[in-house]
């Protein structure tokens, strides 16, 4: 951060925490991490945003959730879903998915052999109750424009296409290199960016692939792609009640 602004941007490296499964590989961001004076691993209703990795002909046989809401970005690549509820959903970069587990939601996860292989996130976010629902949505999502930002899902009754039950909006952004675009902001919320692919400038500072930043208590902050990126934003209530009883979004 540059020594003479009065921004607040908290940058985090690459996370250290990890799990490693063989065909199955996950990594954690803890977006209260960021914060140096922030004593939960989460921010808000935002728990934790999973960098995962899936080899080609992997399953993740079925297994539950509950309290959380599960939101898998797929940017390319596909994640083939099956529920308890006879759902057979294929995720991609055209669709999105959310899945509230509630009270309870049983899932099984999947790549086929002539897939290719599979990076993708998985945001989980802190719904506002407990034992809400259990739900799923899955979507076609608007193609994406370049240098714009694209809102993918948003608090129910919001203008996203999807939703979650809790104040977190969510958006990404391919940015050509040289470009550069103003993060989501909303009054009194905060903004958490995740560089998935490139490289971008906030502030002065640089923020290389798999790294992200913090904003918070300010109005407007700019970024440069520094070359050709793929970046992630969410846009969150830092006081919306939450609860901490997730699976694994805790």
């Amino acid at each position: 951060m540059n020594p003479e602004s009065t921004t607040k941007l908290y940058k985090a490296p690459r996370t250290e925490i990890s799990q490693n499964q063989g065909r199955f590989r996950i990594h954690f961001n803890f977006p209260g991490h960021n914060h140096p004076n922030h004593d939960d691993h989460g921010y808000g209703p935002l728990a934790t945003v999973v960098e995962s990795f899936m080899d080609p002909e992997t399953l993740i046989s079925m297994h539950p959730h509950q309290n959380e809401e599960i939101i898998s970005w797929v940017p390319s690549g596909v994640m083939r879903h099956d529920d308890r509820q006879e759902n057979e959903l294929v995720t991609d970069s055209e669709h999105l998915m959310v899945m509230g587990a509630g009270s309870g939601f049983w899932h099984e996860e999947r790549t086929l052999a002539d897939d290719p292989p599979l990076r993708m996130l998985q945001i989980f976010v802190r719904p506002h109750s407990l034992d809400l629902p259990p739900t799923i949505q899955h979507e076609p999502i608007a193609d994406p424009v370049a240098n714009e930002w694209r809102h993918l899902f948003g608090p129910e009754g919001s203008a996203a296409p999807l939703s979650v039950r809790n104040g977190v909006h969510f958006y990404d952004v391919h940015l050509e290199e040289g470009a550069s675009v103003d993060l989501p902001s909303k009054a009194d919320w905060d903004t958490y960016f995740y560089v998935f692919e490139g490289a971008v400038t906030a502030d002065g500072t640089h923020f290389d692939e798999t790294e992200s930043g913090l904003f918070v208590d300010g109005d407007e902050l700019t970024v440069t792609a520094e070359t050709e990126t793929l970046l992630v934003a969410f846009c969150i209530d830092p006081d919306a009640p939450i609860t901490r009883q997730g699976t694994i979004g805790r």
